[in-house]
């Protein structure tokens, strides 16, 4: 029940247990959809980033700051059981949010009066806990996560814990929240794109949801691109030759250099500098050498420009592999990382300048404002460019793009505008790895895993990965993977996946393969194989190459590169397989058979 502006928190947990229990997405749109109906608009923001295990967007970068030994204290602080009782629930259960609620079962200490739990004190405790620093601030944590749990029941403790952990495992995507606010309040899921947009400028889902529940699709038009606070990122398709990719787009092209590094959202009110990862994470405190750069090269004090950031060897000036860049994401010893592996910044589009949103402008004026803002130097860039309708111009492009040690290429339509979130045609990788058999790597997300023997005794030994579908906003299983493990990267990703451990296939995962360990789609990996082949049992692609048919991967081995720069949705997708598949059978029939 809600009154007032707010919502009983068991309500919340009693949808919470209900979704764990669903495997349709379906289904778990339209609990949504009844559960964003009940609640007051006042907490519906709340509502969502608690259903992501959060308190704020991922871009404002704050933290509970709670690990399980103070959430077990918290615990044992408000139940009367021992620590030693609550930790070894924990420990038989494998379950922190079952251990609180069987120690609210078992509690010793009787309350005698008990404030029911509503959505909004859960959240506003919460935040005190996130907030409380310095000396003593340990035990303020636990004597404010003590004080919900006192006033919690059993279900209610469950996710509670959950929620303080990250680990609800609801199998709840951004992108079923937005198909669940474009139905609970603009009637129809056609509502969606007007929904989606507000995201993809804000990247906020409580502020959108809060926004749309108060002022409807209407009051989403009032969310507009603001420095300082992320846009998510236009992404780009792929096809594996110029001729394919011009007879795709037609009519001359811009082809640009395709760094690797780490993509970069530069932002710049006055003097102050803020960079956002591709997946809007926060690390303007990674690289203080970009902000200097931004501060000093940026001819436009309020602006929004995206590159990406490329590591270099000091001595020789030669790009450095992305790998080494990743040294730079540490929390601390940031001077000597920087001095180590210093970056230069290549900048390839604006998204706002001087109070104007160039996303609805053509490539060909972005880059032309681009050019305007920025002072080339030494470290800051604008990406080379050419314009062609020529496949063999590109070509020769792509070559010395590849010898000044890039990636390839990404050919961009010069009159397509800036899709924030979108994956579209208007935007195509094209890499050298494509001419040839599956040379090139992929990114894909593993969902589930296969118990060690031997040597790999205790660990996992193998992984299920699976590639993105767009269409149904799944993950479809394309092969089982143990090669190319070291002893210590087993280790590492036993200990790493067991938060994402769930009891069942996750709802979002389509797999005609039963792994012995299921997970939340979650962590990235990148893989090479041999070839791209026709499978009676991988899921990917089912039926679109012939029936009774999926694509997988033949040989697969792991690179040895974890993908934490990119998310389970910004893996390779369905369609992107397909397109190797297609392009790979063309160049076996293309090749002369031998004595032709």
């Amino acid at each position: 029940m809600s009154s007032n502006g707010d919502l009983q928190f068991s309500v919340l947990a009693e949808v919470f247990e209900r979704m764990e229990e669903i495997t349709s997405r379906n289904a778990l749109t339209d609990m949504l959809i009844d559960l964003f109906k009940r609640a007051p608009p006042e907490i519906l923001d709340e509502i969502v980033y608690l259903m992501q295990g959060k308190l704020y967007p991922d871009f404002v970068g704050v933290e509970l700051g709670v690990g399980e030994k103070l959430l077990l204290r918290a615990i044992s602080l408000a139940s009367g059981l021992s620590q030693e009782r609550v930790e070894e629930l924990y420990r038989k259960l494998g379950d922190i949010g079952r251990a609180a609620e069987e120690a609210e079962k078992s509690r010793k200490q009787v309350v005698l009066f008990r404030e029911p739990l509503t959505v909004h004190r859960v959240y506003t405790t919460l935040e005190r806990v996130a907030k409380a620093s310095g000396e003593g601030a340990q035990d303020s944590k636990v004597k404010l996560l003590a004080s919900l749990f006192n006033d919690a029941e059993p279900l209610e403790a469950r996710y509670l814990a959950r929620i303080v952990m990250g680990r609800l495992r609801l199998g709840v995507a951004d992108y079923t929240v937005l198909d669940a606010l474009a139905v609970a309040f603009g009637g129809t899921k056609e509502a969606r794109e007007v929904v989606e947009r507000a995201y993809n400028v804000s990247s906020d889902l409580g502020l959108v949801a809060r926004t749309v529940a108060a002022e409807g699709l209407e009051g989403l038009k009032s969310i507009r691109i603001t420095v300082g606070r992320p846009i998510r990122p236009m992404l780009a398709e792929r096809l594996s030759s110029p001729k394919e990719i011009l007879d795709k787009m037609g009519g001359k092209v811009a082809a640009e250099y395709k760094f690797d590094g780490e993509r970069m959202q530069v932002h710049r009110s006055g003097d102050r500098v803020m960079v956002f990862s591709r997946r809007l994470e926060n690390i303007t405190s990674h690289y203080p050498d970009v902000v200097e750069i931004a501060r000093t090269g940026l001819r436009s004090s309020d602006a929004i420009v995206e590159g990406e950031g490329v590591a270099f060897d000091a001595d020789t000036g030669e790009f450095l592999p992305f790998q080494e860049l990743m040294h730079r994401r540490r929390k601390y010893g940031v001077e000597k990382a920087m001095e180590e592996y210093p970056v230069s910044l290549y900048l390839f589009d604006v998204i706002y300048a001087d109070g104007v949103d160039y996303t609805t402008r053509p490539y060909m004026e972005r880059r032309k404002k681009l050019e305007e803002i920025v002072e080339v130097g030494e470290r800051m860039n604008i990406a080379p460019m050419m314009m062609t309708s020529d496949p063999d111009e590109m070509e020769r492009f792509m070559m010395e793009a590849i010898e000044k040690g890039c990636e390839g290429l990404v050919v961009k339509d010069p009159s397509s505008v800036y899709r924030a979130g979108a994956r579209e045609w208007s935007w195509i990788k094209l890499k050298r790895e494509y001419r040839s058999e599956m040379t090139d790597t992929v990114d894909l997300v593993i969902v589930g895993a296969f118990h060690g023997r031997g040597k790999r005794a205790g660990v996992y030994g193998a992984y299920l990965l699976a590639a993105y579908d767009q269409g149904s906003d799944t993950f479809k299983t394309v092969c089982k993977v143990g090669t190319g493990f070291t002893d210590e990267d087993l280790r590492n990703f036993h200990d790493m996946l067991q938060q994402y451990v769930i009891d069942h296939r996750h709802p979002r995962v389509d797999s005609k393969m039963d792994a012995d360990v299921w997970f939340v789609p979650q962590v990235v990996i990148e893989v090479l194989a041999a070839e791209i082949t026709l499978s009676p049992i991988h899921t990917a692609a089912w039926g679109a190459i012939r029936p009774g048919a999926g694509l997988a991967l033949r040989f697969p081995r792991y690179t040895g590169k974890l993908r934490t720069d990119k998310g389970p949705e910004d893996a390779t997708t369905v369609t992107e397989l397909v397109e190797m598949y297609r392009s790979q059978i063309k160049k076996i029939e293309e090749t002369p058979s031998e004595g032709s």
